[in-house]
């Protein structure tokens, strides 16, 4: 038989007595928490680490203490299940925690903007629900192990509902001294993990506005920036999400980049990173599933926006021609 590798996993198979009826509901919340997900009705599966495996010893101690059963073990998958296969179910799980909060984050947007049989909610009443969405995406974030791209959607979301509730002077101030003319060789900062709104903005900031730009990728939606710096799809950032428009519909707007290449990578950006189907694009689905390869690929952000870059490349030369 091949050499054994390290397991990857950790396993939690127990037996939940029928009563009293509150503690399989307890448990199963307890294990949606930490993120486990089943591969089968008892088996609950989670990414082998120390804190993984403290977490399933107390829910194991609850159960036990409930008169019920259960073993925590490390696991390989030999036949059946793949690794890959477990990696989808963590991913899938975690887009659909992600779409639920898109829709809530939407329905939020709505109330702002207003409508005809509804006036627009104040700035005031939008900030509590604003904050709790914050707080719900940090803890599905949490458990996020494999980068579902569920969570750019949210962000993107959640970082326009934040530019709408910026007072109005202080939006037009953070753009006021940008131009095209003079910005050469400018630090841009835009948060760590990028996907596609982020790949795409950076490509479009090398290729067309600052050809000699330099990027630097921060944690946190409240960074400070440094002299000289400019933020991009980011909290408080001179260009990000605006109303319904991404980053890069943002950039294309403000430099003024009315090509109709350009125009077209950015109705496809925004189809998937809004998952809004606004232009119905039919390139979307392809370049949403080429550059989720490129993030599963690449954990350092400079190697996805140098593969990223190159598909945007492509794609660019491939509507000038078209057009």
């Amino acid at each position: 038989m091949p050499e054994a590798t390290e397991p990857r996993w950790l396993l939690l198979i127990h037996q939940i007595p029928p009563r009293p009826a509150y503690l399989r509901v307890k448990v199963g919340r307890r294990l949606q928490g930490l993120g486990a997900v089943p591969i089968k009705n008892s088996v609950y599966v989670l990414p082998r680490s120390e804190q993984a495996l403290e977490d399933f010893q107390w829910v194991r101690r609850e159960i036990v203490a409930g008169h019920g059963d259960a073993t925590v073990c490390e696991a390989r998958f030999v036949e059946g299940h793949s690794d890959t296969d477990v990696e989808a179910l963590f991913t899938a799980a975690r887009d659909a925690e992600y779409a639920s909060l898109a829709e809530d984050a939407r329905r939020l947007e709505r109330a702002l903007i207003g409508s005809k049989r509804r006036a627009p909610i104040g700035a005031e009443p939008a900030r509590h629900p604003l904050l709790r969405l914050r707080k719900q995406l940090s803890d599905v974030m949490a458990i996020d192990f494999f980068g579902a791209s569920g969570r750019e959607a949210v962000e993107g979301l959640l970082v326009g509902i934040e530019a709408r509730l910026r007072p109005a002077p202080a939006q037009a101030d953070v753009q006021k001294n940008v131009s095209a003319d003079g910005i050469r060789g400018r630090t841009w900062v835009t948060r760590r993990g990028i996907q596609v709104d982020r790949i795409a903005s950076a490509w479009l900031i090398r290729r067309f506005i600052d050809p000699e730009a330099r990027f630097k990728f921060v944690l946190g939606h409240e960074y400070a920036p440094g002299a000289g710096e400019l933020r991009f799809d980011m909290f408080e950032a001179e260009f990000t999400h605006d109303g319904d428009l991404c980053t890069f519909e943002v950039l294309l707007r403000h430099f003024g980049l009315k090509e109709a290449a350009l125009r077209s990578l950015g109705e496809i950006v925004h189809d998937i990173d809004l998952k809004d189907a606004k232009f119905a694009r039919p390139e979307a689905l392809g370049l949403d599933g080429l550059i989720a390869g490129i993030a599963m690929r690449h954990k350092e952000d400079e190697a996805r926006l140098a593969e990223g870059a190159a598909v945007f490349d492509s794609l660019h030369a491939y509507f000038k021609r078209k057009r």
